[in-house]
């Protein structure tokens, strides 16, 4: 399988559902000319032209407005922020719009529109700029909520977003666009609402998703180099939330350490961790163990901004206060 980049993924998949599907056009701020903030729509101005690729005002609930309603009189659009930190602005759009408007007509108007963002902190864009709020949209019904972890996932998850026929918010770390993956010329789509169990093993689960793949996976290879059997899972999806294959995975490991890199307070991995303590309590061999990054405003001094961010460190801590590992 041929190696890509993840912006280069996500750009595959975008590219694709322009040239098929004459309904799909983007909006957002930057992605013509410029070619986006981190270089996802590079090139599409020219190749698709100013009514398929629209390069907007500085008015993020201007523009979710307008694709809601877009996407309501049967077109797909694709809007992206230049965070998702700026999700702030239109959260009255997403929240009481975009994800109400279907049960609210009784089923008579979808809106089926892709939000895309960067997310997360740990490229120095500081305290108003590295938020993780997809961790906020995930509890939002009528919305479905994705972050990927790797190029394969990227394509394949932003495939699904672009099809579905509902408002879906694909949360890209903003650390990942550089990373490379192998993806595979073959067309693939991944069902949204779907775990990866990304590495088998017996003794302890490690479970995140997007960016806090990467020091789970760290963690995972330190502990099976001290002769330890370690499963990983990438929940893949925030909302629809796959429980169930945390489920399997710790009836057969009895450990779990949770991995957020957003902030440890309100995070994903506090709704899994109630989840597991409710119905798998009666399999765990110690308690269930919660990491993420400290509950402070993201500095913007390097040094500072890793400290706080979610590493291996932290996940490997976790793994020894809750069974000696």
């Amino acid at each position: 399988m041929p190696e890509i980049l993840f912006r280069e993924a996500l750009k595959r998949g975008l590219q694709e559902a322009l040239e098929n599907d004459p309904r799909v056009f983007m909006m957002g701020e930057d992605i013509g000319e410029y070619g986006g903030a981190y270089a996802v729509t590079d090139g599409f101005l020219e190749k698709f032209g100013p009514e398929r690729i629209k390069d907007t005002p500085i008015s993020e609930q201007a523009f979710v407005g307008a694709g809601i309603g877009a996407a309501a009189a049967g077109l797909r659009p694709i809007v992206e922020f230049m965070s998702i930190s700026f999700s702030l602005v239109a959260f009255d759009q997403i929240v009481n719009m975009a994800a109400n408007l279907r049960y609210m007509s009784g089923g008579q108007i979808n809106v089926p529109m892709v939000i895309r963002a960067p997310t997360g902190a740990g490229v120095q864009l500081g305290a108003t700029h590295s938020q993780s709020f997809e961790t906020w949209l995930a509890e939002v019904p009528g919305i479905k909520v994705v972050c990927p972890s790797n190029p394969y996932d990227a394509l394949g998850l932003i495939r699904s977003a672009i099809k579905d026929d509902n408002p879906v918010i694909v949360a890209e770390p903003a650390l990942l666009y550089g990373d490379k993956g192998n993806v595979p010329d073959e067309y693939y789509e991944i069902e949204l609402g779907k775990a990866d169990v990304s590495r088998t093993g017996t003794d302890i689960t490690l479970v995140s998703y997007g960016y806090g793949m990467r020091p789970v996976n760290s963690a995972a290879d330190s502990l099976e180099e001290r002769g330890h059997s370690v499963e990983t899972i990438d929940l893949r999806s925030l909302n629809p939330l796959d429980i169930e294959t945390v489920l399997t995975s710790i009836q057969k490991t009895n450990r779990v350490v949770l991995v957020d890199s957003a902030r440890r307070t309100g995070g994903v991995m506090a709704e899994v961790a109630a989840e597991l303590q409710q119905r798998a309590s009666e399999w765990l061999d110690g308690p269930i163990m919660r990491v993420g990054s400290i509950d402070v405003p993201w500095p913007y001094n390097r040094g500072l901004e890793r400290e706080v961010l979610t590493d291996a460190g932290d996940v490997l801590a976790a793994a020894a206060e809750g069974y000696g590992m």
